[in-house]
């Protein structure tokens, strides 16, 4: 894909409000997006400076695999199912100790990790 094609479907992408796809191609592309940002649309070039700024800070966000897992957690805690939560977070421990899965556990998961002294209190 060229460097065109790929800022035309960007903003498209962005207009549609699917902003999913837009980050993954920014993502992907942040190189020779560097150099021709200025062809964004402004919705667009907004999506790409808040992406390269959390990328520089350091921000990772998680894969499928790792969503999916949170996703089990989230559900597992809202219905209170303590086996099946221990169960998903055996061998899954790394996950815990990123700070941007734990942004996607619900309340009552957190409360239940908390308890469980899996993660510490914010």
């Amino acid at each position: 894909m060229s460097i065109i094609e790929l800022i035309v479907n960007i903003n498209k992408k962005v207009d549609e409000l699917d902003l999913v796809t837009a980050r993954k191609l920014i993502e992907e592309n942040i190189e020779p997006l560097k150099e021709h940002r200025s062809k964004l649309k402004k919705n667009a070039r907004e999506l790409f400076e808040f992406i390269t700024q959390a990328m520089d800070s350091g921000y990772k966000s998680p894969t499928k695999q790792e969503l999916f897992i949170i996703s089990a957690i989230n559900s597992q805690a809202t219905k209170f199912d303590l086996r099946g939560l221990k169960q998903t977070l055996k061998g899954n421990e790394h996950l815990l100790l990123n700070k941007v899965a734990r942004e996607f556990l619900n309340s009552d998961a957190k409360v239940l990790l908390e308890g469980m002294g899996a993660i510490s209190k914010e």
